[in-house]
């Protein structure tokens, strides 16, 4: 099973809209080519709803369903896999409030169920994962950095246009 953490800040967007932001998947198409549609169903009055994910992966589709579990009152949302192409897909979002913004944190752990091609498909994945996520956020808040991780950080500049680098001192 692969794992993977992004961590995002951004100083266009305090935590509670940013979290508001984040939470309507269903705009997540418009941002990034990869995400092809998310269809979102009614709230089970638990917090949770359950969303449908259309990805193009590699040169096909990867489908899903899971459930969503929004934490408001923690700027969380909880998700987890209910049917669909993977063996096994969690994770969540999260924002903090940081002095100038807000810091957004996703995190997944994820398997294909394929071991043998478990080292070949889950780092591609990973790498995929972290950029569309980054973009959609990047997007999402009008301006947002990635921590720690210069290498989506400079995908992700590469994606969206941009002609300058990365702030080093927020991606590295």
């Amino acid at each position: 099973m692969r794992s993977l953490q992004l961590t995002l800040r951004s100083v266009a967007a305090d935590a509670d809209f940013a979290y508001e932001r984040i939470a309507d998947f269903e705009k997540y198409p418009d941002f990034v080519d990869e995400v092809r549609s998310v269809v979102v169903h009614g709230n089970a009055g638990d917090g949770s709803l359950v969303s449908e994910w259309d990805i193009f992966f590699r040169n096909g589709p990867l489908r899903w369903s899971e459930v969503d579990y929004f934490q408001p009152d923690q700027r969380r949302i909880v998700f987890e896999q209910i049917s669909g192409d993977f063996e096994v897909f969690r994770g969540s979002w999260r924002v903090e409030p940081t002095i100038d913004g807000c810091e957004v944190v996703f995190e997944a752990a994820f398997d294909f169920g394929i071991p043998s091609l478990a080292g070949v498909l889950e780092p591609i994945a990973t790498k995929v994962l972290k950029e569309a996520i980054a973009t959609i956020v990047y997007r999402l808040l009008g301006e947002a950095h990635v921590v720690g991780d210069p290498a989506t950080a400079m995908a992700v500049t590469v994606r969206l246009g941009a002609s300058a680098e990365p702030d080093a001192a927020l991606s590295a």
